[in-house]
């Protein structure tokens, strides 16, 4: 089926339905970071092994991102895509399921390992069933789903799991998916163009040619914008509860204003980026960042809209960041590259927010009473990565702006 046959109608049905795939895989691993207290608590384990249990998800992910380049275009991406959210949906009927705290590692660690692989087989079926002429706003269709994740989903998810217990939002998750699922098996049209004798013959540029320095600057510059993020993210919730005085029940409307600021950020931020330039408006959001990080992490006591409020400053702020990021480093890579550059960048930033989840985890402990000790540090560790980011970006030189005004 080309892309020229599929008619709009049929187009958006597809995406729309690639967009909900890719809304169950954020949200199981947005609604995991919430659900912090409850699950500490539940299985008896340290503010460390919980760090774990989220580093998890998006380490699996990086580390089949690797081998996921050697395989995933031998097959058709339907069936490719089936598998993998099949075996995605079993992981996380497994994680509702988890007696223990090594159960849930092992379940979160699968459904990790097919998320990264399904992020990179859904992009592919975009480009090969998607004419170029509406390849952008197919893409921005399906990453709408990242907004209404934190709108939606995440409150939701907490909402389930105040009322009928922690498993609740993963069953209901794993329920979700499987109406997703049998909604491709039918919508979605085998795709085989790939498969091609002429497509199989030819010869891909070589993959020594991502590592070289003009690229691996922007590795760099992905990791740590990430990693900056998710020193935090992780255990907002706890923090929350523990340290801010929030109650359990105020945090669904918490994130709820953090996600409608942050669906709201994002279309000005891509339109700045557009406007000015993805370097400019990046550097503006790295020092922008500053203060809401080391602001939120030295809260004491509060009331809960102030906490709200700020909360909202700081994921508008945080979330866009990746916005001019993706910009900048995909228009630095040549186009018989960008495809395999951005695949990889997806493995590296998920390395980076495991990692960021494992160090904080390792530098931050728990009273008895459920409050967070070190967590003021981590924010002056987030603020130090972040202008060690800003550093890279402006290493970038005189090519880095003048790439910004070409986007302009």
């Amino acid at each position: 089926m080309s892309s020229a046959q599929t008619p709009p109608r049929q187009e958006r049905r597809l995406l729309w339905l690639l967009a909900a795939l890719q809304f169950t895989h954020l949200m199981d691993f947005m609604v995991v970071m919430p659900l912090g207290p409850e699950l500490m608590h539940r299985f008896h384990i340290s503010t460390s092994q919980f760090g774990t249990v989220v580093a998890a998800y998006t380490l699996a992910s990086a580390a089949m991102g690797v081998p996921g380049l050697f395989w995933l275009d031998r097959f058709d991406r339907k069936h490719t895509l089936l598998a993998l959210y099949g075996a995605f949906i079993v992981a996380t009927l497994a994680c509702g399921a988890a007696p223990s705290h090594a159960a849930l590692l092992a379940a979160r660690t699968l459904a990790g390992a097919c998320a990264g692989l399904m992020s990179a087989v859904l992009m592919s079926i975009i480009a090969d069933v998607i004419p170029p002429e509406r390849r952008g706003r197919a893409i921005g269709t399906v990453m709408m789903s990242l907004g209404l994740s934190a709108v939606v989903g995440v409150p939701v998810g907490l909402g389930l799991a105040t009322r009928l217990g922690w498993n609740a939002p993963f069953w209901t998750l794993g329920g979700l998916a499987t109406g997703v699922w049998l909604c491709l098996a039918r919508v979605l049209p085998p795709i085989r163009r790939h498969l091609a004798p002429s497509a199989s013959q030819s010869k891909p540029p070589s993959l020594a040619a991502l590592a070289s320095p003009e690229l691996a600057w922007g590795w760099l510059l992905t990791f740590t914008v990430v990693f900056a993020s998710f020193l935090l993210i992780p255990y907002l919730g706890t923090y929350m509860v523990g340290n801010v005085g929030l109650r359990q029940t105020d945090l669904p409307i918490v994130y709820l204003c953090g996600g409608v600021a942050t669906l709201l950020a994002a279309r000005g931020v891509g339109h700045l980026t557009d406007r000015w330039g993805p370097g400019w408006v990046l550097t503006a959001l790295l020092l922008g960042t500053l203060a809401p990080h080391l602001t939120f992490t030295h809260l004491g006591p509060s009331p809960l809209p102030w906490v709200s409020a700020v909360f909202a400053v700081f994921m508008a702020v945080t979330s866009t960041r990746a916005i001019p990021t993706l910009a900048l480093v995909s228009m630095r890579v040549p186009p018989a590259l960008r495809g395999r550059f951005m695949a990889m960048n997806m493995a590296a930033s998920d390395a980076a927010s495991g990692l960021a989840a494992w160090a904080s985890g390792a530098l931050i402990a728990t009273t008895p009473e459920g409050a967070l000790i070190g967590f003021d540090g981590v924010g002056w560790l987030a603020a130090t990565v972040t202008l060690c980011a800003l550093g890279i970006l402006w290493t970038l030189g005189r090519s880095t702006v003048a790439l910004g005004a070409t986007a302009s």
